[in-house]
């Protein structure tokens, strides 16, 4: 078993430190893998085979936290709470300064859904996790016809095992250049997209056999007879014009298949199959010998172990590793957004659920998809049933449709899955409509005072300090709003605005000096006083206070320091708030030395 500092916490591995810097609204980074049986789903039963799969995969049951070089996960006590589907698929699971889980079971009807943060890991610890699932679903529903079989998973895996960084354990610094590739500007699709929290789904079905059987006509895996035809669908929406571009694909791969591991965090890469079409002389054959050709050529041991020592590289470089968070996020989403030129679509095979035979005659077939800012095409298969799900920002789904005609055209018998979702709750937090007035009263306001100081005293500028005072004021509402999840990290930011402000007002009105003899001490106790508060009303952890009462006492010794640089009028207040701030860093140390050496190891790790 994981030794208990280990279980704790532990750093997001190479492949999940992008998603929290790169996940919002537009792409939430969640992926949903669905279960469709031949019977209602009983909530309270689905509750209780929850909970049993909870014991098996506990490492499901963390939080993501921020550190000041990394984000990390730390193991909670929040309970996973099974509910009826509400929501858009794929919504936010990831809720910036609130303690959430990172996944979500739901039902509707005969349908068991998983959602799951990408950085938590990926599409083989979900599939291992929803199989647990319904397999326990199954027992508690028919426990006179079914027999436990036992973990589906393997019966001597530990819990260092599912929490094993692959990535890290197969990093090997070579000293070799890995040659770079060239980066052609793909063709990108473009269209009328949907409101921001929906997406189109379209999904078909085909016999997985009679599919592996055209396949192979071609001499090719189901992977890539797939990618070709994706390929040959967007290209019958490309004019002659745009096809000076190249259509280029993103395909995940398992690198299970290549560096053996067991981990249930994401251990996986990429590689980017595409075609130069051109109008009246490309055929499907020319398309599919080509995909071929770079598969063969890029799925080997030596090319993905090249990618995957370059990306995990970036981890040891000591530079990057000490730049702040907000840098390396900053970084991430630019190269994400550099990343999502060179891709047209996404193509991501989750390949064959299995199950106990037993517990076959129960279950219809598996799903999957996941959010996107393009188009994705998502597929997996049990039994005989190879389910295909598109997800895309586009209203025009015409990219789907040539999608499944080309199947047909190769004589495969494609059976179209309604939609069936439930009617959404949209529901809208009420704190947003009236901070939407609050911005157009405080908008309002600056426009009055400019009108009128033009029309009644237009030789004195007093509506400029005027519409900086509104400004001001707007800014701490807006603190207040967008961080009151958390509102230890609200007061640090209330208290670093304030200082700022004062400091810039008093400058501005012929430096008096009133903002560091007076507002900077007494704003400081204040909010160590206000922390101290909040604390003890939420009775929160040490580890759910600790950092920021470390950043107020830290900041309370600024006085001082201005105190003795002379740079201060009135003494008193600098060194009574010096003193508490001293006092305050001296009953950490001496009290909660234990809890604050282990929170800044998390907040501090490179």
């Amino acid at each position: 078993m994981l030794n208990a500092k280990t279980a704790r916490w532990r750093k997001l591995d190479n492949a999940a430190k992008i998603f929290p810097a790169t996940s919002g609204k537009k792409d939430t980074r969640v992926f949903r893998f669905s279960c469709d049986l031949k019977e209602e789903i009983d909530g309270d039963l689905l509750q209780r085979a929850l909970d049993k799969t909870m014991e098996v995969y506990p490492l499901f049951r963390s939080v993501l936290r921020k550190g000041f070089f990394w984000f990390y996960l730390e193991k909670s006590g929040l309970q996973p709470i099974v509910s009826e589907e509400s929501k858009a698929p794929c919504s936010s699971l990831y809720v910036r300064d609130k303690k959430t889980l990172l996944f979500e079971v739901t039902y509707y009807k005969n349908r068991i859904n998983f959602e799951v943060y990408h950085a938590m890991t990926d599409g083989t610890g979900a599939t291992q996790f929803l199989k647990e699932l319904v397999k326990n679903y199954l027992l508690l529903s028919h426990p006179d016809e079914l027999s436990d079989p036992g973990p589906l998973s393997e019966e001597d895996l530990t819990s260092q095992d599912k929490e094993d960084d692959s990535f890290y354990k197969y990093y090997m610094k070579t000293g070799r250049k890995r040659e770079k590739e060239k980066s052609d500007k793909a063709y990108q699709l473009h269209g009328p997209k949907t409101e921001v929290e929906n997406m189109m789904i379209v999904e078909g079905k085909v016999s997985a056999t009679a599919l592996l059987a055209k396949a192979r006509e071609y001499g090719v895996s189901i992977t890539v007879f797939l990618t070709a035809v994706l390929l040959c669908a967007i290209h019958r929406e490309m004019s002659p014009r745009q096809e000076k571009k190249p259509v280029i694909l993103m395909v995940p791969v398992n690198l299970r298949k290549y560096f053996p591991s067991r981990s249930m965090l994401n251990f996986f890469s990429w590689i980017d199959p595409g075609f130069q079409f051109e109008t009246g002389k490309t055929t499907f054959e020319d398309v599919i010998a080509h995909v071929r050709d770079y598969f063969k050529a890029e799925l080997c041991k030596e090319r993905l172990a090249d990618r995957m020592n370059a990306l995990t590289g970036l981890e040891f470089n000591p530079v990057l590793r000490a730049a702040p968070l907000v840098v390396k996020n900053l970084g991430l989403l630019a190269g994400a957004k550099f990343t999502e030129k060179n891709t047209t679509a996404i193509y991501s095979n989750m390949g064959v659920v299995t199950m106990p035979e037993d517990f076959r005659k129960y279950i219809k077939y598996f799903h999957v998809f996941t959010s996107t800012p393009k188009t994705e095409l998502c597929m997996c298969s049990f039994e005989d049933e190879l389910v295909m799900s598109f997800t895309s920002r586009f209203e025009n789904v015409n990219v789907e449709r040539n999608f499944f005609e080309i199947l047909k055209e190769n004589g495969l018998k494609v059976e179209m899955i309604e939609n069936d979702f439930p009617e959404r709750d949209r529901h809208v937090f009420a704190g947003t409509r009236i901070f939407q007035w609050f911005t157009f009263i405080c908008i309002a306001a600056a426009v009055i005072m400019g009108v009128v100081n033009a029309i009644a005293l237009p030789g004195i500028l007093w509506s400029l300090p005027g519409a900086c005072a509104v400004l001001c004021l707007w800014i701490v509402f807006a603190i207040g709003f967008y961080k009151r999840r958390n509102l230890l990290k609200n007061a640090m930011w209330q208290l670093f605005f304030v200082m700022a402000c004062c400091i810039g007002w008093d400058m501005g009105t012929g430096w008096k000096g009133w903002s560091v003899d007076y507002v900077l001490p007494g704003s400081i106790i204040l909010t160590q006083l206000f922390m101290l508060i909040i604390a003890s009303i939420q009775h929160l952890e040490s580890k759910d206070y600790m950092i920021y009462y470390v950043m107020a006492a830290g900041t309370g010794l600024v006085p001082a320091v201005l105190y003795a640089a002379g740079a201060v009028g009135e003494s008193w207040p600098s060194v009574i708030c010096a003193g508490i701030s001293v006092l305050f860093l001296t009953a950490l140390l001496i009290f909660k030395w234990k809890e604050l050496k282990s929170e800044l190891s998390k907040k501090l790790h490179l």
